[in-house]
């Protein structure tokens, strides 16, 4: 659900995953025709960051 997010509304990822700053930055970006490809990858390299980030604080957990 967040990578169709991602690339729909690429600015929503960030406040779903708590980095508003990176979204306001994104929501920026976005508002221009030509930055919404830049925005939509860069959500989508960030969701994979979040997710790898998770996977080892579990790891780590156990």
């Amino acid at each position: 659900m967040r990578l169709i997010l991602a690339i729909l509304l690429p600015f929503v990822v960030f406040f779903t995953i708590g980095r508003p700053f990176q979204g306001i930055l994104c929501l920026v970006l976005q508002l221009t025709l030509i930055g919404w490809i830049p925005a939509a990858i860069w959500a989508v390299f960030a969701l994979s960051q979040y997710k790898t980030d998770q996977k080892i604080r579990k790891a780590l957990a156990q």
